[in-house]
């Protein structure tokens, strides 16, 4: 079960740590959710988290409002996330991030139109990847007792070298997905895939080994 996260028009908090301390920003919410911490509904990073988004549907609104050259497609994913411009990025908006400063992509990837990535939790894609239209990339969940339902528990997706996600697949928190395999459209997975396996189903099952030798040959 994937999280909402923090609603877009959440009242931002002060940013400031318990006691006064220096502001809050990106930078704390991704080391926080690396150590594997929960983000409580009274946590300051709440504030960043919302401040965050706000910037990410900023630029996301600009790349998705207008036509783009390839270029400025990669500036503005750059801008999103905070990292240098990467010239081997290939993106078809429309393209959706809640946060965007958790994103890491290797070189050579290729992402298709409609996909959703929250990334509080970490994203980390390999090199040579291709993921198909309408993909979501979800890391949060929310506590399920109902009295701590506000507490966010992040947990990365990491998505190995030479992967193909078909379209419409979702990609559950905490998934790695291993070198060369391959999610069939529409999959839901919620536990790891092995390299070089292909998956499909709800929930994600292994149907086969990827073929290594190619049909029209």
């Amino acid at each position: 079960m994937a999280s909402a996260a923090q609603p877009p028009d959440a009242a931002p908090s002060s940013g400031m740590q318990p006691g006064g301390g220096a502001v809050l920003g990106p930078q704390d919410l991704v080391a926080h959710t690396a150590a594997g911490l929960p983000i409580t509904s009274d946590s300051p990073l709440k504030g960043v988290s919302g401040r965050t988004m706000q910037e990410a549907l900023r630029v996301t609104a600009e790349l998705n409002g207008a036509y783009h050259s390839p270029a400025e497609i990669q500036e503005l994913f750059a801008r999103l996330t905070g990292t240098p411009v990467n010239r081997t990025l290939g993106l078809v908006p429309p393209f959706h991030t809640d946060f965007g400063r958790n994103i890491r992509i290797g070189r050579n990837v290729f992402i298709n139109a409609g996909c959703c990535f929250q990334d509080q939790g970490g994203i980390s894609i390999g090199n040579r990847v291709l993921i198909g239209h309408r993909v979501v990339l979800a890391t949060l969940n929310h506590a399920e007792p109902v009295a701590e339902r506000g507490t966010l528990l992040p947990a990365p997706i990491s998505i190995g070298d030479d992967v193909w996600i078909g379209a419409g697949a979702v990609v559950c928190p905490g998934v790695s997905i291993g070198t060369g395999a391959i999610v069939a459209a529409g999959a839901v997975v919620t536990r790891d895939v092995p390299a070089g396996v292909v998956v499909g189903g709800v929930p994600a099952r292994v149907l086969r080994e990827v073929k290594t030798e190619s049909d029209t040959q």
